[in-house]
C-alpha cells in the first residue's frame, strides 16, 4: 500500500512540475517576445534559401533582416542565386526600385592543360591547392591553376570539376555563390558580370614578361597588347596581363569587333565561357557527331572560341 502512495505522490509531483514549467515558459514567451517585421518574413520567403553566403551575410535570414532594417541602404540585388527575379520581388515588397543588375559567374583565368604547363615537378604533400601553393617549384607558373580541386570541394552545387588539370565550370548548375573564387589560393577564378549567356575572358593569370611566360606555359598571355590595340574599349594590359573591361562590355558590340582581336592574339588566350546560346547550337545542329565520343590529349585551345 505504501508503495502505491509513493507512486501516486511521484506522479503528482511530476504533474505539478509540468504545470509550473508550462507556466514559466508561457510567461517567458510573452515577457521576452520580440516583434518581427512581417516584411522580413516576406523577404526571407522570397529568397531561394541556399544560405551560400555570397550576399555577404551568414544566410538568407540574416540578409532578409539586413535588407529590411537597412531601409534602402542594403542593396536588394545581392543574392546571386536568385538573380534579377528575386531582386525584383524584394524591391516590390519594400516598395523600392531596383537598378539593372547582372548575375555574376566564375571565370577561370587559366586554360592550360597538364601537358601545356611546363616545369612540373612531383608533389607528394597534402593534395589541396592551399597546401601545394606553399611549396616552391610545384610547377613553373606560379600564377597558374594547381589542379588539385579546392574549388571543386568548395562548391555545394556540383558546378565545377577538374578536367585535364584545369577547372571547368558547368554554368547550367552554377548559381554564382563565389565559393570557388574564395577557395582558390592563386586567384585564378574571378566573378564576372554575365551580361550575356556567354562572355569573353582572358584565360591567363600570369603577370610575368612574355619571355618568362613562354618558358612555363604554351598558351599564357605574353602582354603583347595586340588585343588592346585592336579593341581598346574592352581590352587593356596591366602588369603584362590582358584584362577585359567589363564595365564597358556591350555584348552586341563585342560580337561585332571580337573577330579581329581573336585573330591578332598570338597565344589564342581569349576564350568564350558560359552556356552556348540558341544561335551557337543552331550553327552546329547539322554537324556530324560520332556515336561514341572518346577522350583525346590533343589541345583544342588554338582552334576554339569558347569553353565551359
Amino acid at each position: 500500500m505504501s508503495s502505491m502512495i509513493v507512486v501516486i505522490l511521484a506522479a503528482a509531483v511530476m504533474l505539478a512540475l509540468a504545470f509550473c514549467m508550462a507556466y514559466v515558459l508561457g510567461w517567458a514567451n510573452k515577457a521576452f517576445h520580440v516583434d518581427v517585421d512581417p516584411k522580413i518574413e516576406d523577404v526571407d520567403a522570397a529568397l531561394p534559401g541556399a544560405n551560400c553566403g555570397a550576399c555577404g551575410y551568414i544566410g538568407c535570414g540574416e540578409y532578409a533582416e539586413a535588407v529590411v532594417l537597412g531601409k534602402g541602404e542594403v542593396p536588394v540585388n545581392l543574392c546571386p542565386v536568385g538573380g534579377a527575379g528575386v531582386a525584383a520581388q524584394i524591391a516590390d515588397i519594400l516598395g523600392l526600385e531596383v537598378e539593372e543588375s547582372y548575375p555574376y559567374r566564375p571565370a577561370v583565368h587559366c586554360a592550360a592543360t597538364y601537358a601545356q604547363k611546363k616545369g612540373r615537378n612531383p608533389y607528394d604533400g597534402e593534395t589541396t591547392c592551399a597546401a601545394a601553393n606553399l611549396v616552391a617549384g610545384v610547377q613553373g607558373c606560379v600564377y597558374g591553376c594547381l589542379g588539385l580541386g579546392d574549388c571543386v570541394e568548395s562548391c555545394n552545387f556540383d558546378a565545377i570539376h577538374i578536367v585535364d588539370d584545369k577547372p571547368v565550370v558547368d554554368y547550367d548548375k552554377c548559381v554564382g555563390c563565389g565559393a570557388c573564387e574564395t577557395a582558390c589560393p592563386r586567384h585564378v577564378i574571378s566573378m564576372v558580370p554575365f551580361k550575356d549567356e556567354q562572355m569573353y575572358v582572358v584565360a591567363c593569370n600570369n603577370k610575368d614578361f612574355g619571355k618568362d611566360v613562354k618558358a612555363v606555359c604554351e598558351i599564357g598571355c605574353i602582354g603583347c597588347k595586340a588585343c588592346e590595340r585592336a579593341f581598346a574599349d574592352i581590352f587593356e594590359v596591366q602588369d603584362n596581363l590582358a584584362r577585359v573591361k567589363y564595365d564597358n562590355y556591350q555584348p552586341d558590340k563585342v560580337e561585332e569587333e571580337i573577330g579581329t582581336v581573336l585573330d591578332k592574339c598570338p597565344m589564342k588566350g581569349i576564350v568564350k565561357i558560359g552556356t552556348p546560346s540558341k544561335k551557337d547550337l543552331e550553327k552546329v545542329k547539322d554537324a556530324d557527331v560520332p556515336d561514341v565520343v572518346e577522350g583525346t590529349f590533343e589541345t583544342t585551345v588554338d582552334n576554339t572560341d569558347w569553353q565551359g
